[in-house]
């Protein structure tokens, strides 16, 4: 049974005229009260795939932007100057507020994942027959596609090896293929946590780029890759991470 208190709350929203978000919990219990009937098993199944499956996911992303970042100490201090814009010195803890206001750091963590998605390759079973150029995929085969080399394809992205954050400028997405960057997969089956893990990681790069300063040891050349489920360095990441001095911020 759904608590009085939300129900009071939904009743409110709807008096007022707002349009309320449902949280996954609620959708899952839902499910559960109409014509798909789940048990408190399959739900909470569900709930520790949301919760624990983006960890790997996003502590990959994590890494790869520290990586990227001490290769290239020019973008590192501007996503430092935009910490301090933001903060004006103050040690205090990240609002919501302060995640919008990372313009900067954001293109940066997408263009991190651009180069290096966390999820390199997925997995789809067509519904029907898709024509591509003289050949036919029949309905029912399974196309893998490799994110990591559509996001370095020259047509979308120009110079595409290179790490340019501005690459993600709302002019450039602007005029580039909707599908042409899709770290998070497309569609109807796509991650149901991106934004959630977008705020994430911008937490944690804040708080790290605010306190300490980067440098990365191994070019990106010398970095053996491993394509599994996540991508990941073969022989892990060596940075150097050297304590910014107090007052600076």
């Amino acid at each position: 049974m759904r608590p009085k208190a939300a129900e009071k709350s939904i009743s409110e929203d709807e008096e007022l005229g707002k349009k309320r978000r449902v949280a996954f919990l609620d959708m899952l219990l839902d499910a559960s009260e109409g014509g798909t009937k789940l048990t408190d098993e399959e739900i909470g199944e569900e709930v520790d795939t949301f919760m624990f499956e983006g960890h790997d996911t996003t502590s990959a992303g994590i890494s790869w932007t520290l990586y990227l970042l001490g290769l290239h100490p020019d973008v590192q201090d501007k996503v430092y100057q935009e910490q301090k814009s933001i903060f004006q010195g103050s040690d205090r803890t990240v609002t919501t507020k302060d995640l919008s206001e990372m313009k900067y750091l954001e293109r940066v963590i997408k263009e991190s994942l651009r180069l290096y998605p966390s999820v390199p390759g997925i997995g789809r079973t067509l519904n029907e027959d898709v024509q591509m150029g003289e050949f036919t995929i029949p309905a029912g085969c399974t196309v893998h596609l490799h994110i990591y080399f559509l996001h370095r394809n020259p047509d979308q992205f120009p110079n595409p090896e290179k790490f340019d954050p501005d690459n993600f400028l709302p002019e450039r997405v602007a005029k580039r293929h909707p599908y042409a960057y899709i770290p998070f997969s497309a569609g109807p089956r796509n991650c149901i946590g991106q934004k959630f893990a977008l705020l994430e990681e911008k937490t944690v790069l804040s708080y790290v780029l605010r306190h300490y300063r980067l440098r990365s040891l191994d070019n990106r050349e010398d970095i053996t890759l491993m394509s599994e489920l996540i991508l990941r360095p073969k022989d892990g990441i060596r940075i150097t991470v050297t304590p910014r001095r107090s007052g600076n911020m």
